[in-house]
């Protein structure tokens, strides 16, 4: 499987993951994407054996998009900080089967996570043990029944964009296991880690602002022409 690099430099790696592949190994003892960097940096270095490298942050297996990865332990302590703190940001682009209330919004609910199902569950109130999940949406485009939708997290819980969405009454394209009426050939879902900007691990050097390239799959071609509008105007 190629794994596209967006970014890298001595501290960090970032790259466009596939939908399909999981950031870490797992019970089902796939490929992950750990095992993919470590080789590759292994071997653009030279080096015999594996190389270091630290997640940053993960992202669901059917999920596409920008992921960090830490080259070193300094580099790993201090993104990390960066995340747990809030000072970066994060985009992504959702295809949905219906169209949320406001073209514009902001959604906020309560979610905790069934261990036995593996699964997030959102309240519209506080309940015990559920944490507040907040996300601003803006619909981009709509076309074939398809409704595309910009996502930009406030704060970061497990499968939150899944489920809040799917709490709405908008589940994603492909997401079976919050909703949607049936799978994506290639077990995806509609849902792309799009834009990454952050502090950088290293004080002196510029800010991280990156783009991941949406996947080409006819269920996100069906909006290239936003895009080209989108880049006309910019």
């Amino acid at each position: 499987m190629q794994v596209p690099v967006l970014f890298e430099d001595n501290h960090l790696l970032i790259v466009n993951k596939p939908a399909g592949l999981p950031v870490q190994g797992d019970q089902t003892g796939d490929p992950h994407l750990l095992e993919w960097a470590e080789r590759y940096i292994a071997e653009k270095a030279g080096k015999p054996g594996a190389a270091f490298v630290g997640l940053v942050h993960r992202l669901d297996r059917p999920v596409s998009g920008a992921v960090v990865l830490a080259k070193t332990s300094k580099a790993l302590a201090r993104m990390n900080e960066v995340f747990r703190n809030k000072q970066n940001q994060k985009v992504y682009r959702a295809i949905t089967l219906y169209e949320l209330p406001q073209e514009e919004g902001t959604l906020i609910h309560y979610v905790g996570k069934d261990s036995l199902t593996h699964k997030a569950i959102a309240y519209k109130s506080p309940k015990p043990g559920a944490k507040s999940a907040i996300l601003h949406y803006k619909l981009l485009a709509n076309y074939a029944g398809r409704f595309y939708y910009e996502i930009r997290l406030e704060t970061g819980r497990f499968h939150q964009i899944r489920v809040q969405l799917s709490k709405a009454g908008c589940p994603i394209v492909g997401d079976l296991k919050y909703g949607a009426k049936e799978a994506l050939p290639d077990r995806s879902i509609a849902l792309h880690s799009y834009r990454l900007m952050s502090p950088h691990a290293s004080k002196v050097a510029e800010p991280i602002d990156v783009t991941a390239p949406l996947p080409r799959a006819q269920w996100w071609e069906l909006f290239s022409a936003y895009h080209k509008t989108a880049a006309k105007k910019r």
